[in-house]
């Protein structure tokens, strides 16, 4: 009976040991799992870069734009409405082009409608209003063979460059002219 008493007190802390081992065992070793082979999207022109952690649905209800830049990809976002004409002939066009775009650039679209204020902090007059913004984080500057209006909003202290827009509704080939011009190949 002594023996049976001390054999459990050595077996009980034994496997109280074993078991936190594991555990931390576990924790260190998904933490450093290489998820390259399950990322939502990759950008297949830079095979090292994983974007499992980018929420690349098209719809959202606040933009937290120092959060979109930070993944380094190139940036739509649409300001719109469900309701409205113009926004509801280029909602099959953002939808294809989100999904095509997937590691490549980050395209969203708002309903001000009903998220009056997701365009805080954005020049949105009318909608659809798109935001144009470079994979480094920059508004974007179209180059001189854009044949598409594009408004530079800058600061009224230093002149400094802080949105470019476009608006109105955009064809799927003004689009993907768009995109080509800020660097995204197909």
């Amino acid at each position: 009976m002594m023996n049976k008493k001390k054999l459990i007190r050595i077996i009980v802390p034994v496997c109280i040991v074993i078991a936190v081992a594991a555990i931390w065992f576990m924790k260190n070793v998904n933490s450093n799992f290489d998820t390259s082979d399950m990322a939502a999207g990759t950008n297949p022109n830079d095979s090292d870069k994983v974007y499992s952690d980018v929420n690349f649905t098209l719809e959202a209800t606040s933009i937290e734009l120092d959060v979109l830049k930070a993944y380094g990809l190139p940036i739509i976002i649409d300001f719109g409405a469900d309701s409205c004409i113009p926004c509801k002939e280029m909602a099959p066009v953002l939808k294809t082009l989100n999904s095509e775009m997937r590691g490549k650039a980050i395209i969203k679209f708002v309903d001000v409608w009903k998220n009056r204020q997701a365009a805080n902090g954005f020049p949105v007059q009318v909608i659809p209003t798109q935001i144009l913004i470079n994979s480094d984080g920059t508004p974007y500057v179209p180059s001189a063979k854009m044949d598409i209006e594009f408004t530079m909003y800058a600061l009224k202290e230093n002149n400094q460059h802080i949105f470019t827009t476009h608006q109105g509704g955009l064809t799927e080939e003004q689009m993907r002219a768009i995109l080509a011009d800020m660097g995204v190949s197909r």
